[in-house]
């Protein structure tokens, strides 16, 4: 419990750690009725990032739970595997920073069965094609 703690306070970690706090606190607040998971749709457009078609709130919680986790579980086994050494050390430092890439990745394939349940959400847009009609000119 204490290489835990010790994990998951420790840097770079901890920066994650705050912000699944605050995260968590967002939640708590929807539940109770003060906000809406819809609170930061008109100020962030994540098509780009190839989360779109689900609320902010919900791909940005997701990344960040994600992230957390895979930092979190990469560091303990860092801890618990490896001889302390100053290699250790900088993967220590290393980990959490590389966690973010591929927790990027994994929320974009998670939020994408997701779209179905947000109809409110633009799905991707029409590459070429108006509604209906065929672009023939070329």
């Amino acid at each position: 419990m204490r290489t835990l703690l010790s994990v998951v306070t420790g840097p770079p970690t901890i920066l994650l750690t705050t912000a699944l706090v605050v995260v968590l606190c967002f939640w708590c607040l929807v539940a109770a009725g003060l906000t809406s998971v819809g609170s930061f749709d008109a100020d962030a457009n994540l098509r780009a990032w190839g989360m779109g078609g689900v609320p902010v709130a919900v791909a940005v919680s997701t990344l960040t739970a994600v992230a957390w986790f895979l930092s979190v579980g990469s560091v303990l086994v860092l801890v618990v595997c490896a001889p302390p050494c100053a290699a250790t050390g900088l993967l220590r430092m290393v980990l959490p920073v590389a966690a973010l890439p591929v927790a990027w990745r994994l929320t974009c394939l998670f939020v994408r069965p997701l779209h179905r349940l947000f109809p409110d959400e633009g799905g991707p847009p029409d590459r070429g094609r108006a509604r209906g009609r065929v672009n023939h000119a070329a």
